[in-house]
């Protein structure tokens, strides 16, 4: 009962409470990274990228942009190493490229705590097990980042956001807070091994053999058609 008033009626409002005073507080902080993205990286300052909520609803998150747009001859961009500066890598190691999801989180998209939103291109690898965490509204942070983040594999994060939707509580949420605060003081968990950016779920599953070449292109064309509704 405890937790049905908590998840049904005080969490949404401190997820406003908190955002708010969060954009206010760290406004001047947000500024001056806006500058920064602008003048080092150019325009857009933002990046916006569609992910999958609450209900699979899908939704465009926010963050401050940390690659360049460099294309190779053929047009197309350069690998994710090419093109993420040393600029953009302090931005990801400091989690101040987030910051705008602030006001995704204000807006009902999104949670302070709860399963990271991840891409489109992901939920369609998952199992049907894998994508009941869907069925709360995303978070800035949750359990998975405060147990390794991007140093555990896809199989314990999505184990994670599992054993997360089972039980939510406001102690427990508290607790990610505030060892989330303390992972970004250390920098702790950020990489994954041996990549500049953590690793698609249906390539890591392509990847270790858990999927074939035609199930994977097929997926991915699933993603694309779901996104394209949205553009």
């Amino acid at each position: 009962m405890r937790r049905n008033i908590y998840v049904n009626c005080i969490k949404r409002e401190l997820d406003v409470l908190l955002s708010l005073v969060a954009i206010c507080l760290l406004s001047p902080v947000m500024a001056i990274v806006a500058f920064l993205v602008r003048r080092k990286l150019g325009s857009p300052v933002l990046f916006t990228q569609l992910r999958p909520g609450k209900g699979e609803k899908i939704f465009q998150m926010y963050k401050f942009r940390t690659m360049t747009d460099e294309r190779g001859p053929d047009g197309k961009l350069l690998p994710d190493e090419a093109r993420l500066t040393e600029f953009g890598s302090f931005l990801r190691d400091t989690s101040l490229d987030e910051l705008p999801e602030l006001f995704n989180i204000l807006k009902g998209d999104m949670s302070i705590v709860g399963p990271r939103p991840q891409l489109v291109r992901d939920m369609v690898f998952m199992t049907k097990e894998q994508r009941r965490r869907h069925k709360v509204p995303q978070g800035l942070t949750g359990l998975a980042q405060v147990s390794g983040r991007n140093a555990i594999s896809w199989e314990d994060k999505l184990i994670y956001d599992q054993k997360y939707v089972e039980k939510i509580t406001f102690l427990g949420d508290l607790r990610i807070i505030f060892r989330t605060i303390g992972n970004v003081l250390k920098k702790k968990d950020i990489h994954t091994e041996g990549m500049a950016t953590a690793e698609d779920l249906g390539d890591y599953l392509l990847r270790t053999g858990q999927v074939s070449q035609e199930e994977y292109e097929k997926k991915q064309r699933i993603a694309q058609k779901i996104c394209a509704k949205y553009r």
